[in-house]
């Protein structure tokens, strides 16, 4: 493998002073090569969403209470009819060769060590069949391909790889304007590719000489409402759509037989404006009811921002841009660590929250309700 592109080689050990997700993001700038760091910490435009992911969960003040009863105290859930240890999961974030030699294959092996599913990118540097031999519970995350027939090939191809359910992107059918990654000059490096996607011919632009690539292009590409109840029809997996942030369009794949939602603006990297996904749960948990499984991501760093999500509607969390710091730092080490500082984290949250499991978990933690 040629790994010109990966500045230092992880390491084998966690520093001492190496003890939360911050510190994760510190050192991992000491072993990424600059664009490729631009392309992953950046986010579209003038990054408003991206700033406003984190600030909105500092901003959420929350109760410290004293009286509960945590003699039978968990962090166990049920996902899509799936246990779970706890309410973590890896966001699909793609081209993880970018960032250590084994890529998603180091990941896959740090979430089965600590029993958290993994979601497998599309655009994985790594075969999706190889993730899955080292993967405990996993899912596989769609771009939709132009041709049906490409995503009936990529769905038989991660049913027969045993993924447990299917999560369908759909609030990027263009990437947006990431200014920073531009102004780095990013491109992928020499060996590292969308290995999932070598046997599909190129996209071609459909857009005539004049016209926009935008509108004529992507957007034409993109699956239309028929093609996502054809999806629906495809596979009896769960069925969820990523990237939602409004409540109609959230009731209209609930409508279509969707069984779950993940609830994000893509961490900041394709619409800017975009309110904090934290800002947006509630109203779409009042649009979907109860019942309707709502994961999110975006901007998760702390123990008590898993606490914040779950009181605000989600069921539980996808964990995005740390699996990457953590990855490039130490490799599937690093990534299993950082998943320890989420549940000890989560864990020291619930416990002075007062929440003793994770139907516990309300809007009564929030000191000032949304």
């Amino acid at each position: 493998m040629n790994n010109e592109h990966i500045l230092k080689p992880a390491l084998d050990y966690i520093p001492p002073d190496l003890v939360s997700i911050s510190d994760y993001e510190r050192y991992a700038r000491h072993f990424i090569r600059d664009d490729i760091w631009a392309y992953i910490s950046g986010g579209a435009a003038d990054e408003h969403t991206l700033a406003e992911n984190l600030q909105s969960f500092a901003r959420q003040p929350i109760y410290n209470r004293v009286l509960s009863d945590f003699s039978t105290a968990n962090t166990r859930t049920r996902i899509l009819g799936y246990e779970l240890d706890s309410p973590l999961l890896l966001a699909p974030v793609a081209h993880q060769r970018l960032l250590h030699p084994y890529g998603e294959i180091a990941t896959a092996q740090a979430a089965a060590a600590m029993n958290v599913p993994l979601i497998v990118s599309t655009l994985s540097s790594v075969a999706l069949e190889q993730i899955a031999q080292h993967a405990g519970q996993w899912w596989f995350q769609l771009y939709w391909q132009p041709q049906r027939e490409d995503n009936q090939t990529l769905l038989r191809r991660a049913i027969q790889a045993d993924a447990r359910a299917i999560v369908i992107t759909l609030d990027a059918p263009v990437s947006g304007v990431r200014n920073r990654a531009q102004r780095a000059g990013f491109r992928l490096p020499d060996g590292v590719r969308e290995e999932n996607l070598v046997e599909f011919a190129t996209s071609v632009n459909t857009a005539a000489e004049g016209e926009s690539v935008i509108f004529k292009h992507f957007m034409k590409q993109r699956p239309s409402l028929d093609d996502l109840k054809w999806l629906r029809e495809q596979t009896s997996l769960p069925l969820l759509a990523k990237g939602i942030s409004h409540p109609e369009d959230a009731k209209a794949l609930q409508e279509i037989g969707f069984d779950g939602l993940i609830i994000s603006n893509h961490g900041g990297r394709t619409l800017d404006g975009v309110p904090a996904t934290l800002s947006l749960l509630p109203a779409i948990r009042i649009a979907v009811g109860k019942d309707m499984t709502l994961l999110m991501d975006s901007g998760i760093r702390r123990g008590t921002d898993v606490v914040k999500a779950l009181a605000a509607g989600a069921d539980a969390v996808c964990i995005g841009r740390p699996q990457l710091w953590s990855l490039a730092v130490a490799g599937a080490l690093g990534v299993a660590h950082m998943l320890r500082i989420f549940q000890e984290e989560l864990e020291m949250a619930m416990a002075l929250t007062g929440c003793a499991t994770i139907d516990a978990i309300s809007q009564d933690v929030f000191a000032d309700r949304f």
